[in-house]
């Protein structure tokens, strides 16, 4: 998506949206952001209980939703603002038969696709709906294959994975096929002909265990340059000896930022439970310097091992609502409660749990989806909601 980075696989199922901060004081870091501080207001609270899985905003105006509700049935729909009130929509009927949620995918920031889960029944589906600001139609040309990964930064520069080894680029007129040196979980585009791509590898230099037939997986990433991919020199990574067993390190996700600036972030782990005496699974966070990966700088309290999500021009959001700013200090984005009329009573417990977030194109505006969860007895429930970002004094 071209507006925020989507976790995908590092941003996780819930998306960005827990109270929990690993790695440091939940207080001090309020505390620290007490003089800008940031909260997510309600700007949309849907009547039913479930959950908003993916949300794109084209303008204040024209803003859409993909919604389901909690009652066992396969009923994605959308939910669409105008600029006036929110409205109940179908699914169009040029995406076909859903089994799982649609996805919404920008366009730059003029043109809206939606598109299916990236298989239906293990089956890739090749129907794709774009909104035209009054209507749905097919898309004429979606991407060949079974898409994960979507990247648009304009219309005629798209690039989409079809496999952990393939993706494909639109340039305006057709879909070109491009193979990739290793497995490739996310992209990132940071300029025109400047696209990154990051894994993993079970060749080369790293991946041998002396004395086994395993192999050790090492984090990769590769860059294309305009013409072809190319494999770039990564980070190894590796626990010290005795080794736990089955480890493995990749990378599973990639960021650029505004000034071009790209960083990359993964994991070095192992099969859990089988061992006494078990190492932490260590965080890899890198960023690119010149012509080299470097570790970054450590980030404060509880953004110490957040991953970004989105950057405005004063910082990162990062996952679980938090954010750190260009100087270096680590906030807790703030939420509100739920209204009683919501059917959430004062005692409850609620969390607010994000898929997505999103600027306002033209504006320094954001907007977030996703559902307020509310643990109570004898009736927990999850309230779908759009919120706004309000910046404190």
């Amino acid at each position: 998506m071209a507006a925020v980075v989507v976790l995908a696989a590092v941003l996780t199922a819930a998306g960005c949206g827990t109270d929990s901060a690993p790695g440091g004081s939940r207080e001090d870091d309020r505390a620290k952001g007490s003089e800008g501080s940031l909260t997510w207001e309600f700007e949309h609270i849907a009547d039913f209980s479930g959950e908003l899985a993916d949300v794109a905003v084209l303008a204040e105006d024209d803003i859409w939703a993909v919604a389901t509700e909690n009652n066992g049935e396969s009923n994605a729909h959308l939910l669409h603002y105008d600029g006036t009130k929110w409205k109940r929509e179908p699914l169009p009927e040029a995406l076909g038969d859903s089994t799982y949620p649609p996805i919404l995918e920008e366009v730059g920031e003029k043109a809206l696709w939606l598109r299916p889960q990236t298989s239906q029944n293990g089956n890739a589906v090749n129907r794709w709906a774009e909104w035209d600001g009054s209507r749905w139609s097919a898309v004429p040309s979606p991407p060949p294959g079974n898409i994960g990964d979507f990247e648009a930064p304009g219309a005629d520069d798209i690039w989409a994975l079809d496999s952990e080894r393939t993706a494909q680029h639109w340039d305006g007129t057709r879909w070109t096929t491009t193979r990739l040196p290793y497995g490739t979980s996310d992209l990132a585009v940071a300029g025109p002909d400047d696209v990154w791509a990051v894994g993993s590898r079970s060749t080369g230099p790293g991946t041998r265990i002396e004395g086994s037939g395993e192999r050790y997986s090492q984090p990769a990433s590769m860059h294309w340059d305009g013409t072809s991919w190319k494999a770039v020199d990564t980070p190894q990574a590796r626990f010290e000896e005795p080794l736990p067993p089955e480890p493995g390190a990749s990378l599973g996700q990639v960021f650029a930022l505004d000034n071009g600036e790209v960083r990359a972030y993964g994991s070095n782990s192992f099969n859990h439970g089988e061992a006494e005496n078990e190492p932490a699974d260590e965080f890899i966070r890198l960023r690119r310097d010149g012509s080299k990966w470097v570790d970054q700088k450590d980030a404060p309290g509880g953004c110490a091992l957040r991953t970004p999500v989105g950057q405005d021009d004063k910082g990162l959001f990062l996952d679980g609502n938090w954010y750190l700013t260009d100087d270096g200090r680590c906030v807790k984005i703030e939420r509100h409660r739920l209204p009683l009329s919501t059917g959430a009573r004062k005692g409850s417990n609620q969390s607010l749990w994000l898929k997505e977030i999103h600027r306002v194109p033209g504006t320094g505006e954001w907007l977030g989806a996703g559902h307020v969860q509310v643990n109570q007895s004898g009736d927990p429930f999850g309230a779908p909601v759009v919120v706004r970002l309000k910046r404190g004094g």
